[in-house]
């Protein structure tokens, strides 16, 4: 056990900064991870439309477009810490007033929809202040196992969270899943605030207006070769193939008949596979050809979802998700990974931003596969989108030689 604890994989975790990041991103990602069923499966219940599954994550996609800019830039000029905190309190107020909502019977489809924008301003304002503090946190030599790490507790988050939410939605109902999320959120709160950081990141150009230090870090990610082959292969990655799993209440329910219990069960084999991908990635280090493995884990990921469309029974189903897991660290955490260690701090938190884009995308996918479904069905739209996954990357490839060659 001595000899794991001192092991370069774990190595992050000797500092204390990073311990907290990381605690906080554990609690709080399995808060939002929780969210993937509960909120599927509260307005699938309320509205019994697969169209609404699309929808009520499309109202985030607007909240992210609008807002994803101002929260790299305000990354990059102010406290990072106080960003995380102030953002992770916003969503324990959203997930709480929902559970309120619904255990007094007067829930609605317009209660899903508002608490799902607040949860949304809260989300995008986190992400590129956390994503930011890993290098502060940790020396450089360090930084790629730092990043595998946070992958690591994101799918052991991601794991938990989604059979955790199944099981309280039975138990309880979705209340007590909401509920459940929000005492997640003020535990990552808490971490945030306990963390001991600069006022404001390293070289900040807090003298330039707010507009223009949005479009300098727009050009400085579109100038980088590395960070604009990066952004490219995770952007179309989840417009493309990530989406698929709005429409899993449709087949947890519909398709393979396993229920809110089954449907927790196909997310969590998701992050068994993303975390066992993520362990292997922390392990591996500065040793891996990074941009090779983000183009061939995407490319795969697209057959996985064929796999997924044409499968008939449940157990076949949850192997076919544990592959997807392996494949979405490659498309997630190893671009992370180039990115970051392509980004100076005084750019940092606007390159993870723009990174951050890979949400409203996910959330545009979303309603595209909604429509498709309700066009041609389920299966046949995932296939499509799994379909369209594997060429548009195979296009990259093409385009884009030098990115294969990205370390």
């Amino acid at each position: 056990m001595r000899a794991l604890l001192q092991s370069r994989a774990l190595a992050p975790l000797r500092h204390r900064e990073y311990r907290l990041l990381a605690y906080g991103q554990l609690t709080g990602t399995m808060g939002l991870w929780m969210d993937e069923v509960s909120r599927g499966w509260l307005i699938y219940e309320l509205t019994d439309s697969p169209l609404q599954l699309g929808l009520v994550r499309g109202v985030q996609a607007i909240m992210y477009l609008l807002l994803v800019p101002f929260a790299g830039g305000a990354a990059d000029r102010y406290s990072r810490r106080a960003q995380l905190a102030i953002a992770q309190g916003l969503n324990v107020v959203a997930y709480a007033a929902l559970a309120l909502a619904i255990f007094a019977g007067w829930v609605a489809p317009w209660h899903v929809y508002a608490t799902a924008v607040l949860v949304a301003v809260g989300q995008v304002f986190q992400q590129p202040a956390r994503q930011a503090m890993i290098p502060d946190a940790v020396p450089r030599e360090v930084l790629t196992n730092a990043i595998g790490l946070s992958a690591v507790m994101y799918n052991v988050a991601r794991t938990a969270g989604p059979a955790l939410a199944g099981i309280l939605i039975v138990a309880t109902g979705t209340g007590g899943a909401f509920a459940g999320q929000s005492l997640l959120l003020a535990l990552a709160m808490a971490s945030a605030l306990l963390m001991r950081t600069p006022p404001a990141p390293a070289g900040s150009a807090r003298r330039d207006s707010f507009m223009h230090g949005i479009l300098e870090g727009w050009r400085f990610s579109m100038n980088s070769e590395p960070i604009r082959a990066g952004l490219a292969c995770t952007m179309l990655t989840h417009f493309l193939v990530v989406p698929f799993t709005t429409l899993l209440p449709v087949f947890a329910r519909d398709l393979l008949e396993v229920g809110a219990n089954g449907q927790g069960l196909l997310v969590s084999a998701i992050g068994v596979g993303a975390l066992l991908s993520a362990v292997l990635l922390t392990t591996g280090g500065d040793r891996l050809p990074k941009g090779l493995l983000m183009m061939v884990a995407s490319i795969v990921y697209g057959f996985v979802l064929i796999a997924f469309a044409a499968s008939p029974w449940f157990y076949l189903s949850m192997v076919v998700m544990f592959a997807a897991g392996l494949c979405q660290v490659g498309t997630n955490a190893l671009v992370q990974t180039v990115i970051q260690a392509h980004s100076p701090p005084q750019f940092r938190g606007r390159v993870m931003a723009i990174f951050g884009l890979n949400n409203v995308l996910m959330t545009a996918g979303s309603v595209v596969v909604s429509a498709l479904a309700v066009a041609v069905g389920p299966r046949w739209a995932v296939a499509a989108m799994g379909a369209a996954g594997i060429l548009s990357i195979a296009w990259l490839y093409f385009a884009m030689p030098g990115a294969k060659r990205i370390r």
